[in-house]
Protein backbone atom coordinates (compact mmCIF):
# COMPACT_ATOMS: atom_id res chain seq x y z
CA UNK A 1 0.00 0.00 0.00
CA UNK A 2 1.44 3.36 -1.01
CA UNK A 3 2.29 5.82 1.76
CA UNK A 4 -0.23 8.33 0.39
CA UNK A 5 -3.15 5.98 1.14
CA UNK A 6 -4.40 3.98 4.09
CA UNK A 7 -6.65 0.97 4.38
CA UNK A 8 -9.41 1.01 7.01
CA UNK A 9 -12.51 -1.00 7.89
CA UNK A 10 -15.85 0.49 8.90
CA UNK A 11 -17.93 -1.96 10.93
CA UNK A 12 -21.44 -2.01 12.44
CA UNK A 13 -23.29 -4.84 14.17
CA UNK A 14 -26.97 -3.84 13.98
CA UNK A 15 -27.99 -6.53 16.45
CA UNK A 16 -30.45 -8.38 14.22
CA UNK A 17 -31.12 -11.60 16.17
CA UNK A 18 -32.33 -13.39 13.04
CA UNK A 19 -29.20 -12.92 10.97
CA UNK A 20 -26.38 -11.99 13.38
CA UNK A 21 -24.91 -10.21 10.43
CA UNK A 22 -22.22 -7.57 10.66
CA UNK A 23 -22.20 -4.69 8.17
CA UNK A 24 -18.62 -4.03 7.16
CA UNK A 25 -16.80 -2.08 4.44
CA UNK A 26 -13.11 -2.13 3.54
CA UNK A 27 -11.89 1.25 2.28
CA UNK A 28 -8.77 2.75 0.79
CA UNK A 29 -8.58 6.44 1.72
CA UNK A 30 -6.02 9.20 1.26
CA UNK A 31 -3.46 9.59 4.04
CA UNK A 32 -4.74 12.03 6.65
CA UNK A 33 -8.35 10.91 6.28
CA UNK A 34 -10.60 11.22 9.33
CA UNK A 35 -13.17 8.96 10.95
CA UNK A 36 -15.95 11.19 9.57
CA UNK A 37 -14.57 10.87 6.05
CA UNK A 38 -14.36 7.09 6.38
CA UNK A 39 -17.95 6.94 7.59
CA UNK A 40 -19.10 9.08 4.64
CA UNK A 41 -17.13 7.01 2.11
CA UNK A 42 -18.40 3.70 3.52
CA UNK A 43 -21.99 4.20 2.39
CA UNK A 44 -23.32 3.65 5.92
CA UNK A 45 -25.81 6.52 5.65
CA UNK A 46 -27.31 5.00 2.48
CA UNK A 47 -27.70 1.58 4.10
CA UNK A 48 -29.06 2.94 7.40
CA UNK A 49 -30.98 6.08 6.42
CA UNK A 50 -32.16 8.36 9.18
CA UNK A 51 -29.83 6.87 11.80
CA UNK A 52 -27.26 9.10 13.45
CA UNK A 53 -24.14 7.05 14.24
CA UNK A 54 -22.79 9.78 16.53
CA UNK A 55 -25.86 9.63 18.81
CA UNK A 56 -24.77 6.30 20.33
CA UNK A 57 -21.11 6.58 19.40
CA UNK A 58 -18.37 5.86 16.95
CA UNK A 59 -14.92 4.66 17.91
CA UNK A 60 -11.65 3.04 17.00
CA UNK A 61 -11.04 -0.39 18.53
CA UNK A 62 -13.56 0.15 21.33
CA UNK A 63 -12.53 3.68 22.25
CA UNK A 64 -14.90 6.51 21.37
CA UNK A 65 -13.63 9.17 19.04
CA UNK A 66 -14.71 12.30 17.20
CA UNK A 67 -15.47 12.78 13.51
CA UNK A 68 -12.22 14.74 13.16
CA UNK A 69 -10.02 11.95 14.57
CA UNK A 70 -7.26 11.11 12.09
CA UNK A 71 -7.03 7.51 10.93
CA UNK A 72 -4.00 5.25 10.72
CA UNK A 73 -3.43 2.42 8.29
CA UNK A 74 -5.47 -0.69 9.18
CA UNK A 75 -7.72 1.09 11.72
CA UNK A 76 -11.19 -0.33 12.39
CA UNK A 77 -13.93 2.30 12.72
CA UNK A 78 -16.76 0.91 14.85
CA UNK A 79 -20.28 2.26 14.81
CA UNK A 80 -21.87 1.42 18.14
CA UNK A 81 -25.51 0.56 18.78
CA UNK A 82 -27.75 1.31 21.70
CA UNK A 83 -27.72 -1.19 24.56
CA UNK A 84 -30.88 -3.21 25.13
CA UNK A 85 -30.33 -2.95 28.89
CA UNK A 86 -28.49 -0.82 31.42
CA UNK A 87 -25.39 -2.74 32.63
CA UNK A 88 -25.50 -1.07 36.07
CA UNK A 89 -29.13 -2.05 36.56
CA UNK A 90 -28.34 -5.63 35.54
CA UNK A 91 -25.55 -5.82 38.14
CA UNK A 92 -27.91 -4.48 40.84
CA UNK A 93 -30.52 -7.10 39.96
CA UNK A 94 -27.97 -9.95 40.04
CA UNK A 95 -26.65 -8.79 43.41
CA UNK A 96 -30.16 -8.55 44.84
CA UNK A 97 -31.01 -12.00 43.51
CA UNK A 98 -27.87 -13.52 45.10
CA UNK A 99 -28.73 -11.96 48.47
CA UNK A 100 -32.17 -13.57 48.40
CA UNK A 101 -30.94 -16.98 47.26
CA UNK A 102 -31.10 -19.81 49.84
CA UNK A 103 -27.72 -20.62 51.34
CA UNK A 104 -26.21 -17.27 50.45
CA UNK A 105 -25.73 -16.49 54.12
CA UNK A 106 -27.44 -13.16 53.61
CA UNK A 107 -30.94 -12.00 54.16
CA UNK A 108 -32.74 -9.29 52.30
CA UNK A 109 -33.60 -6.25 54.40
Amino acid sequence: MAAETLRVTVSYAPGDPLTDRVWQRELVLPAGATVGQALAASGWHADFPGQDPWRVGVGLYGKRCESSTALSDHDRVEIYRALDFDPMESRRRRAAHKEKAPGSGRTAH
